[in-house]
């Protein structure tokens, strides 16, 4: 009986040891796209939809820069006899008897209306700019967060994967051990248990794995069928250390670079040019035209030369005047909210990135490589018989808890690396 109990507690071990030994291991996925960071950004800046349309915005915005340097196309008219009734003819066009009237007209826009307008639609471009340059800063934030979330995510699946094999093993044995007598009915519990709650897990943390690749293969543009697998350069979380960054630097980088900050201030710039342009349009225009009579008018062969001026004794622009005043003290105010704004934001994100950092550099680097040795010991504990079942089983428990909170804490390094990057408008951090 003792010899039967060993062989089995030694093939439990066998097979757990063996899932835990393969926690380097790539699991093979047939027709699977590898993909790095700069790979998925290049993807992105190719064939993201989003900037695509944003960028015929600003397209769009450029045609209004064509349109304010035209000129006022000039005005004909004529104006002929229907029917004279002397001769009892239509149209009548003859020197004797006809009678018609032309004149070409020209509108002169005064007060330096038209470069005003062009400053205008130039500053109306500045702003499509920024908007679209901030939406690649917050798209581009959204990308790279998506992809160390799945990257991580899918190193932890890998760590399930592992276990939930190793667990259906060890339970399919236990079940077949149960009914020779050889095991109690409480172990094989424990271990279904076990492998049911990982399972619950592991499901869980697919559809999460889902979701945001679906996130990536959105902004990426890959098809929706692809398989991925994300590849990371391991200097990326070397190469990052917050620290050694000073706090007013990146609230400088912020300031300078910022897109949203830059388009509130020329939003400014562009209210001052629209109240400019306003005050402008409350100076009249004059129409020039010359005209031509054959008859109507003394003497005949009338040639004339007219000028119309509207008189602005009622309406000066006074409603657009003052709109345009409202515009820039609103912009104003809104631009000092958004500077309060980016301060806290900055502040924010460099005191948590420091926070996570430090618990990071607390942890002794050789702890994942020190586990799986005392893991290891472990199992020949368990296979000596000085450790029950269950309490390999919590220590098996505690060792995926404590990969998984490591796998955590990496991801929110470069979460907060993404973050400051994201605050500051720069890549502070690659």
């Amino acid at each position: 009986m003792i010899s039967n109990l060993v062989k089995i507690y030694t093939l439990c071990a066998g097979l757990l040891l063996q899932g835990a030994s393969l926690r380097a291991g790539t699991p093979i996925v047939t027709d699977t796209l590898h993909l790095t960071l700069p790979q998925a950004e290049k993807q992105f800046l190719e064939s993201n939809l989003q900037l695509i349309s944003q960028h015929y915005q600003t397209d769009q915005a450029k045609t209004d820069i064509i349109t304010a340097r035209l000129f006022d196309n000039p005005e004909f008219s004529f104006e002929n006899q229907l029917y004279n009734p002397q001769t009892k003819r239509f149209f009548e066009t003859s020197k004797t008897n006809g009678q018609y009237q032309a004149s070409i007209s020209q509108l002169i826009k005064l007060a330096g209306k038209r470069n005003k307008n062009i400053q205008l639609a130039q500053t109306g471009v500045k702003l499509a700019e920024y908007e679209y340059f901030d939406l690649l800063r917050t798209l581009r934030y959204k990308l790279r967060t998506d992809f160390y979330k799945t990257y991580y995510d899918q190193q932890s699946a890998k760590l399930y994967a592992r276990q939930i094999a190793s667990l259906e093993q060890l339970t399919n044995v236990s079940e077949q051990q149960l009914k020779s007598g050889n095991i109690a009915v409480k172990d094989v519990i424990r271990i279904k248990s076990l492998l049911y709650s990982l399972q619950s897990e592991f499901n869980a943390l697919q559809n999460g794995i889902a979701d945001t690749e679906s996130e990536l293969k959105i902004m990426t543009g890959i098809n929706a069928e692809a398989v991925i697998q994300l590849i990371m350069d391991p200097a990326a979380e070397q190469t990052y250390q917050p620290q050694q960054t000073v706090y007013i630097h990146l609230l400088d980088s912020a300031m300078v670079n910022r897109a949203d900050l830059k388009l509130s201030q020329t939003g400014i710039s562009y209210a001052e040019q629209n109240l400019r342009l306003q005050k402008a349009n409350a100076v009249p225009d004059v129409a020039v035209s010359l005209v031509y009579d054959l008859k109507s008018s003394y003497p005949d062969n009338y040639t004339g030369l007219g000028i119309h001026v509207p008189l602005p004794l009622f309406n000066r622009n006074q409603g657009e005047i003052k709109k345009a005043k409202i515009a820039i003290d609103a912009g104003k105010n809104q631009l000092k909210q958004q500077q309060l704004t980016l301060e806290n934001e900055v502040f924010n994100s460099y005191s948590a990135a420091l926070r996570t950092e430090k618990l990071y550099t607390g942890i002794d680097k050789s702890f994942s490589t020190d586990f799986d040795k005392l893991i290891t010991e472990v199992i020949k504990n368990f296979k000596n018989r000085n450790l029950s079942l269950l309490e390999f089983m919590d220590f098996y428990e505690s060792y995926k808890a404590a990969t998984l909170q490591m796998n955590a804490l990496r991801y929110q390094r470069m979460d907060d690396k993404e973050e400051i990057n994201y605050v500051t408008g720069s890549q502070i951090f690659n």
